[in-house]
């Protein structure tokens, strides 16, 4: 059950469940014949038990033993003036925190009713999987090598290409300048680049950065939902290095209105910096004609309900940002906006977040009332696939890779990928 509780103040997520929707049938070729699996995402992903702030007192407590045993230092002073952008992010608190804090606890206490959040084990046998990801660095690599792009006259081929062939194999794909697409109803692991990754069903991907997006577009689709979680520019991520950031300017490039239909729902993570929130709604969304129509809140708990940080932290916020907004056009149709329902405003999307850095709860399900049934959906800066969506970015099988996953036999009868 992905969505465990649905309420007036927005919905209550097991995050891991709905990515292991994807993977109950699973093909793989190592064995032969063709095996049939299920794959589940590693759940100590999602086994956050403790609040950061228990976290940092216990090293407080730590730091300040230490101090007692040590010489005294001097320690510069500390300017205790906010600067304007704090102080808008204090303002815009203020103004959200009531909703956020009524939200969480009634969707937190409904969860407990249906059994969730009783804590989760007192360790962990298994260590998280590897972090390290060479993906964007294979993607500068591929733009020295030549593509679709550069083909001319009747060579030229198409845009999108299918994962596996006839035989079930993935050989001579070119994954950095055609949109790949397992076109079966089962997900496949597949060896790509040396690695293994498994392939959710009716998923398409293609691995790039901005310098070849040109295959996205002409791919042939125009989508009534596009998400995207930029990799924003700030401190912590250039300290970490974890992944490489990108001016807020450099959003504008992106041809959103060249995928986007009339009335696409435009969705838009952004962290908790007033500037970035001001951007998206205030430069971003008009430079492209979509109108900002509300904002959500992604609430990060433990596994026993708790924030990940005090809700009135000065310096981190147990919530995210969500932007949504409608792409408006001269083809949009008062007729097309009735199809789906108006999105309230500061919803809350409550869930334990998963362990790894920039790993996103899906959105799949939470968006189905605001899109259709029949939606075509795509995510932008995508570091995972979903099945049936279109997936862009320079590290799109991040979190695909098999290390994420754990393996056991399913039950139904195997089948061959073809007779899909």
């Amino acid at each position: 059950m992905s969505v465990v509780v649905e309420g007036k103040y927005g919905w209550f997520l097991d995050a891991c469940a709905l990515i292991d929707r994807g993977y109950e049938r699973c093909l793989t070729k190592k064995a032969n014949p063709l095996s049939n699996l299920k794959g589940c995402f590693k759940s100590q992903c999602f086994n956050v038990m403790k609040s950061h702030c228990a976290v940092k007192a216990c090293a407080d407590a730590v730091q300040e033993q230490t101090d007692i045993e040590r010489p005294a230092k001097k320690r510069k002073r500390k300017h205790s003036e906010l600067n304007q952008g704090e102080i808008d992010s204090h303002a815009f608190h203020e103004k959200v925190r009531c909703a956020i804090s009524e939200g969480t606890k009634s969707l937190v206490e409904s969860a407990r009713l249906l059994g969730y959040l009783q804590g989760g084990p007192a360790t962990s046998e298994n260590p998280l999987p590897g972090q390290e990801c060479n993906l964007a660095s294979l993607c500068d690599m591929a733009k020295d090598l030549v593509g679709v792009d550069d083909e001319d006259g009747e060579d030229q081929q198409d845009h999108a290409q299918l994962l596996l062939d006839e035989d079930g194999c993935t050989s001579h794909l070119d994954l950095f300048s055609r949109v790949t697409e397992n076109t079966s109803n089962w997900a496949a692991v597949v060896p790509l680049m040396g690695e293994e990754y498994v392939i959710p069903p009716h998923a398409a991907f293609l691995l790039s950065d901005f310098s070849r997006m040109q295959p996205l577009l002409q791919y042939g689709r125009k989508f009534d939902v596009i998400v995207m979680d930029p990799p924003w520019e700030n401190k912590s991520v250039k300290r970490s290095r974890r992944y490489r950031s990108l001016p807020s300017s450099q959003l504008k490039r992106l041809p959103l209105p060249y995928l986007a239909r009339p009335n696409c729902l435009v969705v838009t993570w952004v962290t908790n910096r007033a500037r970035h929130l001001r951007f998206v709604r205030d430069e971003l969304y008009p430079h492209w004609g979509v109108e900002v129509v509300a904002e959500w809140f992604w609430v990060k708990v433990t596994t026993e309900g708790h924030f990940v940080f005090p809700l009135d932290s000065p310096h981190k916020k147990p919530y995210e940002v969500l932007v949504l907004g409608r792409y408006r056009c001269s083809q949009t149709s008062s007729s097309s906006e009735s199809l789906v329902a108006p999105v309230e405003d500061h919803r809350l999307i409550v869930s334990v977040p998963s362990a790894l850095h920039s790993h996103k709860p899906s959105l799949s399900e939470v968006l189905k009332p605001y899109i259709g049934t029949e939606a075509i959906c795509l995510e932008l800066f995508a570091r995972s696939l979903q099945p049936g969506w279109t997936s862009w970015g320079n590290e799109v099988l991040r979190f695909q890779h098999t290390s994420y996953f754990t393996w056991t036999t399913a039950d139904e009868p195997t089948q061959s990928a073809s007779e899909d």
